[in-house]
């Protein structure tokens, strides 16, 4: 007998057992189950609603429905636990955790299972797979979501190579960011990222990116490139970090004021606007997406000094386009306007 293949009986005039061969996966019962989804990257904005595409069929075509269970969950990006997004059996769902309330199933045709994710969060970006499970057979395929953003590197305001990878993770979400992943990373890098301090990713390895290599950036003799140190200790090793912080729903914007503020007058002036100091991914996305241009230094939430430039021009920073840092001057220091920040 071949090992492996199931029997349906015995042949009686050879004494010998009848086996039929194996089913292909995702075939029962002479039927294949298909279940198709875009191979594209998709893009989105945070706060904008997001359908995930996805279609199932049989081969050949069916004509009485058959009742499925759906199943739609987050692949893991960094060693932690897969999350739930939904599971859904005919005209029953139940969505889990963070996306309680945001999602639902759109069945606009016939075998259409997609999922539709309203107001989008940074922390919603990565690989989501959808399975079909008739009876014993599932089948499932994966789409990936990416939200429009700006990378940019973080210290902690005692300097360089003070995070542990979880206190990483807390500075970004402070900033209205979240701890970059390497694609996010990788893609700044082609897009003129340059920094020769050394960063969380999101899976808890460290690189950095240099576009012109120098000595004090691993040497001269180094390709450009994204710079790996390779997985590091969460919770023994500390570096910088690379948050990614998605485009506002908001505006930022420099607060006319007639003279300079102490960090605790500036968190008052902007409150007195019917806004909030700004965090530093908010000034990043402002500078990104929506152009913010000035060439005077204001106070952000953490405490750090900073202003952002679109148009380079003299005696206003560099001549590349970024976002000027002052670092963490003294908090009782008038030296210094601010950035305030009003959600929409």
């Amino acid at each position: 007998m071949k090992v492996g293949c199931p029997c349906r009986g015995t042949d009686v005039l050879q004494q010998v057992p009848i086996c039929t061969p194996p089913l292909p996966p995702g075939v029962f019962n002479g039927v294949k189950l298909v279940v198709e989804m875009p191979e594209e990257t998709l893009f989105s904005h945070r706060g904008a609603n997001v359908t995930l595409p996805c279609h199932y069929r049989y081969e050949p075509a069916l004509v009485t429905p058959r009742p499925v269970r759906i199943k739609w969950w987050k692949l893991s990006e960094n060693g932690a636990p897969e999350q739930d997004v939904l599971v859904a059996i005919g005209l029953r769902h139940r969505s889990f955790g963070d996306y309680r309330g945001r999602v639902h199933l759109r069945q606009d045709r016939e075998r259409e299972v997609s999922l539709e994710i309203r107001d989008l969060r940074p922390e919603d970006y990565g690989r989501y797979r959808c399975e079909v499970i008739d009876g014993l057979e599932d089948e499932s395929g994966l789409v990936e979501l990416e939200l429009r953003g700006v990378v940019f590197p973080y210290q902690h305001p005692q300097g360089r190579y003070q995070l542990t990878f979880h206190e990483a993770k807390r500075a970004c979400e402070e900033q209205d960011a979240v701890v970059a992943s390497f694609e996010q990373l990788f893609r700044a890098w082609q897009e003129g990222l340059d920094w020769c301090n050394a960063g969380w990713l999101q899976d808890a390895s460290v690189q950095y990116p240099i576009t012109l290599a120098r000595r004090p950036c691993g040497g001269l003799g180094l390709a450009p490139g994204v710079r790996s140190y390779g997985p590091r200790h969460r919770r023994l090793h500390r570096y910088d970090v690379f948050c990614f912080a998605a485009a506002l729903k908001g505006r930022v914007y420099y607060l006319e004021h007639p003279e300079k503020l102490t960090l605790a007058e500036a968190r008052e002036a902007c409150l007195e606007d019917d806004a909030q100091i700004a965090k530093v991914g908010q000034l990043f996305a402002a500078w990104k997406f929506r152009g913010l241009d000035r060439c005077d230094a204001g106070w952000l939430a953490d405490g750090s000094a900073r202003y952002p430039v679109a148009h380079p021009r003299p005696n206003c920073g560099s001549l590349e386009p970024g976002v000027r840092s002052f670092g963490f001057p003294d908090p009782q220091r008038r030296e210094y306007g601010v950035y305030c920040y009003r959600p929409r």
